[in-house]
């Protein structure tokens, strides 16, 4: 049986990242991957010769000196990763129903404040007190900074904040309101739970630099591979890990659903924590913990619609859109059956076949897990195909349709545009990603019980470390920064911290 010295479960950008950093420290790594394709929300898939992402749609903080840029940088991506930077005037566009502006979202600080303050004169005091805060709040997470000596005491003022009712403390604009929180299916951002700190944490990144992955994210992932395996690292796809089973107070191997079994000296999960304790058999992790983290609340998944667009057709935009009913900013996720959807995010995929014109575009929005349950016990992977039967394809082209319509609205005669489109919904994600329910972004903060939420990189076994998007944040630089946390829990110091800092 092969023993490493760090075994890892789950290929996402959380255990690749984890696995590049420690490959470095001069670990021995396996990465345990169940799909064929590695990287997580970091895979691509091509549909008529156009490709699409299936999680990254741009990436914030990559200019250089920012903290994603420090860290790619420090792992030999940055000269190898296609960018495009997206319009300095608008990295999003916010659209309101029944309103015919297009509100922009702008990079860097001033351009920010000067291109709301253009649509809101009166609104300089609210408009700054708003930019001000999100860097207090962030300038608290040294982690985010790439500092080190951080504690949590540090950020316990700004962990209790309202993202809603900070919003309305800072400007009685109802528009203006709606604009701010315009994006937020960016984080599933929910009234009266979700922290202020999350959404400072992810605008910021934007609001710093926003980018592109020309051609697709699975870059990353495969960069991050190559560089995991020249550093004398295995990578093993169609392993299903089904058990981690403790002997003598440490987690001993990984067994997969083929029977074989990997032996380590440690074990880092980039699963969900409530699904990494369903497999790990110990009576040092006690049954209140496991039901703990069991019942906490997953955010809500997705349905998305990706368009294939006839050639030079549709215009390419270098930035995103974000649509939401005049007055449901905050309630999108809370739709029925008639008024779905109450809003949809817009993403262009970059090309380096063309600037001028899209290929493709894709179109994404909030759906519940239930709405899909009917069909939960087929899987489809690239390895493991099912026929989920005609109900089901016939109750995607219904939904793609309804969405379809609601897009033309504001994007008249794009459906002139379609050659052809297909779908995803939270079976998809499930199959791929690896989530019981599909949720997008992991564990629901909220700012009312804060530390419920904020998860730890160690465990009750001392050999048995969590990393990815439920620690702390999700996103590519959210779950980039939780993997650094891991890798230092790991090491026991921080002094990966200031290599990465002055790369």
């Amino acid at each position: 049986m092969n023993t490493y010295d760090v075994v890892i479960i789950g290929s996402g950008i959380g255990g690749l990242v984890c696995g590049d950093l420690l490959s470095r420290e001069g670990y021995r790594i396996c990465i345990l991957e169940k799909n064929k394709q590695l990287g997580g929300c970091l895979q691509t898939f091509v549909r008529d010769r156009v490709i699409f992402d299936s999680g990254v749609h741009y990436l914030g903080s990559l200019a250089k000196g920012q903290v994603l840029y420090q860290v790619f940088k420090y792992l030999g991506l940055m000269d190898q990763l296609s960018l495009q930077q997206m319009d300095s005037c608008a990295f999003d566009k916010i659209l309101i129903e029944g309103d015919p502006k297009e509100y922009d979202l702008a990079q860097g600080y001033d351009n920010f404040k000067s291109k709301l303050m253009q649509d809101f004169p009166g609104e300089e005091v609210g408009i700054t007190t708003y930019c001000n805060k999100i860097r207090e709040v962030c300038d608290k997470f040294p982690m985010y900074k790439l500092r080190t000596g951080g504690a949590y005491e540090e950020k316990e003022d700004v962990l209790g904040i309202d993202t809603k009712a900070f919003i309305e403390s800072v400007t009685k604009n109802k528009t203006l309101q709606a604009v701010l929180a315009g994006n937020n299916i960016l984080y599933a951002g929910q009234p009266d739970k979700t922290p202020f700190y999350i959404h400072a944490l992810i605008l910021n990144s934007f609001i710093e630099s926003s980018w592109k992955c020309i051609d697709g994210g699975s870059q990353i992932a495969k960069y991050l591979a190559q560089n995991i395996r020249k550093q004398g690292g295995h990578i093993l796809a169609h392993k299903d890990v089904t058990k981690l089973k403790e002997e003598n107070g440490q987690v001993a191997y990984a067994q997969m659903r083929d029977g074989s079994k990997i032996q380590g000296k440690a074990f880092i999960s980039d699963m969900h924590p409530a699904k990494t304790l369903e497999i790990t058999e110990s009576s040092l992790i006690r049954n209140a913990y496991r039901n703990r983290i069991k019942q906490l609340e997953n955010s809500i998944s997705s349905f998305s619609l990706n368009i294939v667009l006839k050639k030079n057709s549709f215009p390419y935009r270098n930035h995103n859109y974000y649509y939401h009913r005049k007055g449901s900013v905050w309630s999108m996720a809370d739709y029925n059956e008639e008024n779905w959807p109450l809003g949809y995010a817009v993403f262009f995929p970059a090309s380096s076949k063309s600037e001028r014109y899209a290929e493709g575009m894709t179109v994404f929005t909030y759906m519940k897990y239930d709405e899909v349950k009917a069909w939960e016990k087929t899987y489809n992977t690239v390895s493991k195909k099912m026929n989920r039967g005609e109900t089901y394809e016939m109750f995607k082209i219904r939904k793609a349709e309804k969405l379809l319509d609601q897009v033309e609205e504001k994007f008249p005669g794009l459906r002139n545009s379609v050659a052809a489109y297909y779908t995803s919904t939270p079976l998809s994600y499930r199959d791929y990603i690896g989530s019981d329910d599909g949720s997008m972004y992991g564990i629901v903060k909220d700012y009312k019980d804060p530390y419920k939420t904020l998860l730890s990189a160690k465990t009750k076994l001392p050999n048995l470390f969590l990393t990815g998007q439920n620690l702390n944040l999700h996103g590519i630089l959210g779950a980039t920064i939780s993997s650094l946390v891991t890798c230092c829990a790991f090491l026991g110091n921080e002094r990966l911290v200031e290599k990465i800092r002055n790369a």
